[in-house]
């Protein structure tokens, strides 16, 4: 009867504990109810006090963040089915143009993709393959080939994969013999920063400033912490390439591979060539609202060298539109012109 008791007692203790830890949790953090109403404000005040861009957005696009709360608030009632709160929901993140906002539910996945979807793709996959042919070497998700003129060429469709020093050096002493190197990072949508990182240390002898970084410091739409100085640091060991690089970009260029550009624009010896990139400046963060979803958010702020957001793109150095002409014959623009440029910069 005792031990009963004891286990009785205990359990009692380990519910009110429960119950204080959640009322500790409600004090720090609005608690909503599971309801459609519940929902939109959870969604809009998670956002309010973690996305880093607003003041940014209001100056460039005109997002009022209040003005959208009051517009949309109109459109919610407990008689919506799921997928028209969710509709309701991503209309309302999309006002802020950014794709790295998403809203994640078990039958849908939200998304503001008008960074690349609304221009031209200047990319045809079938055509660059030509290029590769069927004999390139990989690693690490790098594709590298020597093309018939000399110029290597590596194509790097992502940044999910790890990428180490071994694997670069190990690529650029395969293609130490050529006068010169495209890489082409073409609707390559982001992945590690560390891969971009240390593919773009590979190119430079030197530690370059390259930009900055802001944290979220509080819950004020403006709480941040002073920019602290980011460096792009020379690879420590390996190869590094000391001839011409063409890196080739366009709208689809987003997240990681935006700074992968953005350090390889300040390394010497290198142009940018193509289209402005798509951007995606701010590093994404996770929260959830009361009924599961999952919404994805910028929460970090990088600037440029200049304290320049990159959060819309970076401008090429070299600007460049995929020609019809070209396609016709099977022909890729962006790498010819490339390959044009490096045979002249010997």
């Amino acid at each position: 009867m005792k031990y009963r008791q004891r286990n009785i007692l205990r359990k009692m203790l380990l519910f009110f504990a429960g119950v204080l830890l959640l009322l500790a949790a409600c004090v720090q953090e609005d608690c909503y109810d599971n309801t459609r109403r519940g929902n939109y404000e959870a969604l809009w005040k998670i956002m309010n006090e973690h996305y880093c861009f607003f003041s940014y957005k209001q100056q460039e696009i005109g997002v009022d963040w209040d003005d959208v709360h009051a517009r949309y608030a109109t459109q919610v009632n407990e008689r919506m089915t799921n997928a028209q709160l969710f509709e309701v929901l991503c209309k309302m993140l999309a006002e802020l143009k950014d794709g790295h906002v998403n809203l994640a539910a078990p039958f849908d996945f939200g998304r503001n993709w008008s960074f690349h979807e609304d221009y031209p793709a200047q990319y045809n996959d079938s055509i660059a393959k030509l290029y590769l042919g069927y004999d390139y070497a990989i690693t690490a998700g790098l594709k590298y080939v020597i093309l018939d003129d000399n110029i290597g060429y590596v194509r790097c469709e992502t940044f999910e994969d790890a990428i180490g020093d071994g694997n670069v050096s190990v690529m650029l002493q395969s293609l130490a013999s050529c006068n010169g190197l495209i890489i082409d990072v073409r609707s390559n949508g982001g992945g590690q920063l560390t891969a971009a990182q240390t593919l773009a240390s590979h190119f430079t002898n030197e530690k370059i400033l390259v930009g900055f970084v802001s944290h979220k410091t509080g819950k004020g739409r403006n709480d941040f912490s002073s920019p602290h100085k980011l460096y792009l640091d020379p690879a420590s060991g390996g190869v590094r390439w000391q001839k011409p690089v063409v890196v080739l970009t366009n709208r689809a260029v987003y997240s990681a591979a935006n700074d992968f550009v953005k350090c390889m624009k300040y390394c010497p010896n290198v142009t940018i060539m193509g289209d402005r990139t798509g951007g995606g400046s701010g590093m994404p963060f996770n929260s959830e609202l009361p009924n599961g979803w999952v919404v994805r958010y910028s929460s970090v702020v990088y600037y440029d060298r200049d304290m320049q957001h990159a959060e819309f793109g970076i401008a090429p150095d070299v600007s460049i539109v995929m020609s019809g002409a070209d396609i016709a014959l099977k022909k890729d623009t962006y790498i010819e012109k490339a390959r044009e440029y490096l045979s002249t910069s010997q």
